[in-house]
């Protein structure tokens, strides 16, 4: 449905880690912002290794206007872990969210079966996925999605350090510029002089993602 929101996530087969190495994180990630167009990103592996934590990808100007000029959804949020990943998307074009999910489980199935001379499916499944109502549903997603590193004992209460979250771009610089579209969320601040995005991400409990998205199984 175009114009529409909808959250996304997957995981592992059999619930296994998706990611074995730091390049692996860095590939899917790139999938994820890259693949929203059907333009064909080449040197994928070069502009893979110019990642920086705090700076992102060293991708040409002309290519990333190519993808937001022809792209087919628009990424909201997002968080990666290591054997699932969560996705806020606006849907721009008619059955744009399975072309998307497409491009990134076949670039990144073909990548690792490559790479780990393995073969055969990385995800459980079919991507799993629930339509965002309104704009105060996909704010608390967008929390709940950026709290998932608490999960990780190596992150617990770091989850604003994160490297493999939107959560940074939405409180300090976005690294992706138009590659992530999270003005939605900011916007729902700006009438509250006294209240800020990264403190809501801080203080919303599990309580209130049970209120707020019934359907969300946590």
């Amino acid at each position: 449905m175009p114009g529409e929101y909808f959250y996304v996530y997957n995981r592992g087969a059999f619930n296994q880690n998706i990611f074995k190495e730091h390049a692996d994180w860095k590939r899917f990630l790139f999938s994820v912002l890259y693949s929203q167009s059907p333009t064909q990103m080449k040197n994928i592996q070069r502009h893979v290794k110019t990642f920086s934590a705090s700076e992102g990808f060293e991708v040409s100007g002309e290519d990333t206007e190519s993808v937001l000029e022809n792209r087919f959804v628009e990424l909201t949020a997002f968080c990666l872990m290591p054997n699932h990943f969560h996705l806020l998307i606006k849907e721009t074009e008619e059955n744009g969210i399975p072309h998307y999910m497409q491009r990134i489980a076949n670039g990144y199935t073909k990548y690792f079966n490559t790479k780990y001379g393995t073969n055969g499916r990385i995800f459980q499944g079919p991507y799993q996925i629930v339509h965002v109502k309104n704009s105060h549903q996909l704010l608390y997603l967008s929390a709940y999605i950026h709290q998932k590193p608490r999960e990780l004992k190596a992150w617990k209460g770091k989850e604003f350090e994160y490297p493999w979250s939107s959560l940074q771009d939405l409180t300090e610089a976005n690294r992706w510029g138009g590659l992530l579209e999270a003005d939605i969320i900011a916007e729902q601040f700006e009438a509250e002089p006294d209240s800020n995005y990264a403190d809501f991400v801080r203080t919303s409990r599990a309580k209130d993602f049970e209120k707020e998205i019934p359907e969300l199984i946590l």
